[in-house]
C-alpha cells in the first residue's frame, strides 16, 4: 500500500483508533477530498472549454459552432476531463475493499456511458438546428432520422449499462438479449414503422415542412410545421395542433396542397345550376337587346352572320324557329361568363380558362366554371371567386334564364282559387 492512500488511516492509528475506524474515516475523507478536487477540476474545465468555445463563435462566420454552444456541447465536453480523474483515482480510495472498488469503476463506466449518451444528443441537436437554417434541408424530416439514430444510441448505451452492471461479456450480454428481439419489435413498433415512413416521405418528396394537408381522416387541415419519427403536426387554420402517425402518411390518402402553391394558379372549379325550361332559342328581334352587351356585340355580328349563310345556302324554312341553326339564350350566357372571365384582373391569362355545361340532373343544368386565379392566398382567392359569382349570378336574368333552387317556405305554400271553390259550393 502506498503511504499517500494510508495517510489518514496511519495517523487514525496514532491517535488510537482501532484499524476498521480508523479504514473507514481514511477512506470517508479522502472520498470527500477526491469529490471536491473533481467539482474544481469540473468548474475550472467547464470555464475554460466554454470560453474556448464562445471565442471561436465569435471568430467564425458559420453559425454551427454558435449552435454547439446553445446546445451546451461544450457543456458536456467538459464533464469527461473530471470523470477521467475520477475514474483514475477512485479506485486507490478503495483500495482495502474490493468490492466496493469494482462497483465504484462500474458506476463510473456507467457514467461515462450517460455522459457519451448527452454528448451525442448535443451534437444531433446542434446538426438538426442547422440543417434547418440550410434551403435544402429546411423542408425535410431531419427530426425523424435524429430521434432514430438517438434510439440507436440508447439502446446501444443500455445495453453496455447492462453488460458492465451484470459482469456479463457486452457480446455474449447482446446473444443472449436476442432472443428478446420478437418483444423489442413490438415495443418499437411504432418507431420502426415510423422511420420507415420518414424515409419514403423523404426519398418520394411525400410531404415536407410548411405543406397545406388536408388529412380528413384525422381532421387536419392545415400547414405541416414538424415531421418526426412517430407523428407529424399539422397546425390547423383555427390554430389547432393535430397530430398524425407518421407511417400515415403512405399508408392513408390525403391531400397535399403544395401543387397548387407552386403553380401559376389556384384553380376555381364551381358550377350554378339553370332551369331547363328557361333555355331557348332566339330570335332576330330579341338579339336587338342582347348587342347591347359590350362583350357580346362583335360575337353575335359574327355568329349571326355564319348562321345565316348557313340557314340560306340549305334554303332552311325559317317560319319555325326550330329549323335550321339558331342562337340560344344559353349560348349567348355562356359567351358572356367566358368573356367576362377572359377580362377579369384577378385571372391567371396563361392557364386554362373554360365555361362548360355539365350533364343535366335533377336540380337544372350545371354551368360550370374552370379558371386560375392570379392570387393564391386563400383570402384574395376567395374574394375572387365571389367577385365572379357575384357578377354571373346577377347576369343570368338578363339572359332570360333561371337559377335552380329548391322552393323555400314562402314559395312552397299552396295558393287558393277562390272562384275554383266558389264554383263547387265552398265558402
Amino acid at each position: 500500500m502506498s503511504k499517500l492512500e494510508h495517510i489518514i488511516y496511519d495517523y487514525l492509528l496514532d491517535q488510537g483508533f482501532n484499524e476498521t475506524t480508523a479504514a473507514y474515516l481514511n477512506i470517508a475523507v479522502l472520498l470527500i477530498a477526491l469529490i471536491i478536487l473533481a467539482i474544481v477540476i469540473d468548474f475550472v474545465s467547464r470555464r475554460v472549454i466554454i470560453q474556448i468555445f464562445n471565442q471561436l463563435a465569435k471568430a467564425s462566420k458559420t453559425n454551427f459552432d454558435d449552435l454547439l454552444v446553445a446546445n451546451k456541447v461544450p457543456r458536456n465536453l467538459a464533464h469527461i476531463i473530471p470523470l477521467l480523474f475520477l475514474y483514475e483515482f477512485a479506485p486507490a480510495v478503495f483500495i482495502d475493499f474490493p468490492y466496493g472498488r469494482n462497483m465504484v469503476e462500474n458506476t463510473l463506466q456507467v457514467l461515462g456511458i450517460i455522459l457519451i449518451l448527452n454528448i451525442v444528443r448535443s451534437l444531433l441537436h446542434t446538426l438538426n438546428d442547422y440543417f434547418k437554417t440550410l434551403p435544402n434541408f429546411k423542408d425535410k424530416p431531419i427530426d425523424s432520422y435524429i430521434q432514430v439514430i438517438m434510439i440507436f444510441a440508447w439502446i446501444l448505451g443500455l445495453l453496455s449499462a447492462f453488460a458492465i452492471i451484470t459482469g456479463i461479456e457486452f457480446v455474449e450480454f447482446i446473444t443472449t438479449i436476442g432472443a428478446a428481439s420478437a418483444i423489442i419489435l413490438l415495443i418499437f413498433k411504432d418507431s420502426i414503422l415510423g422511420f420507415v415512413a420518414s424515409i419514403q416521405v423523404s426519398i418520394n418528396d411525400i410531404v415536407r415542412i410548411g405543406d397545406w394537408v388536408t388529412f380528413e381522416k384525422y381532421g387536419a387541415d392545415g400547414d405541416v410545421i414538424e415531421i418526426n419519427l412517430s407523428t407529424v403536426k399539422v397546425q390547423n387554420f383555427d390554430k389547432t395542433i393535430t397530430t398524425i402517425p407518421t407511417y400515415a402518411l403512405i399508408s392513408d390518402s390525403f391531400k397535399n396542397w403544395r401543387g397548387m402553391t407552386d403553380s401559376d394558379g389556384r384553380r376555381i372549379k364551381r358550377s350554378l345550376n339553370v332551369k331547363m325550361d328557361s333555355v331557348k332559342y332566339l330570335r332576330k328581334e330579341e338579339l336587338k337587346n342582347f348587342k347591347k352587351i359590350e362583350l357580346l356585340q362583335s360575337y353575335i355580328d359574327h355568329r349571326q352572320g355564319d348562321i345565316d349563310k348557313h340557314n340560306q345556302s340549305l334554303n332552311v324554312d325559317k317560319t319555325m324557329l326550330l329549323n335550321g341553326r339558331n342562337l340560344t339564350n344559353l349560348g349567348l350566357f355562356r359567351k358572356y361568363v367566358q368573356s367576362y372571365i377572359e377580362n377579369h384582373s384577378g385571372i391567371n391569362k396563361d392557364m386554362m380558362i373554360m365555361v362548360r355545361q355539365l350533364a343535366p340532373t335533377s336540380q337544372g343544368l350545371p354551368i360550370e366554371i374552370y379558371a386560375f386565379s392570379a392570387d393564391k392566398r386563400w383570402a384574395n382567392y376567395e374574394y375572387i371567386m365571389a367577385d365572379i359569382f357575384d357578377h354571373v349570378i346577377a347576369a343570368v336574368p338578363y339572359f332570360d334564364l333561371e337559377i335552380f333552387e329548391f322552393p323555400s317556405g314562402k314559395n312552397s305554400k299552396p295558393t287558393l282559387d277562390f272562384e275554383d271553390l266558389a264554383s263547387r259550393g265552398i265558402d
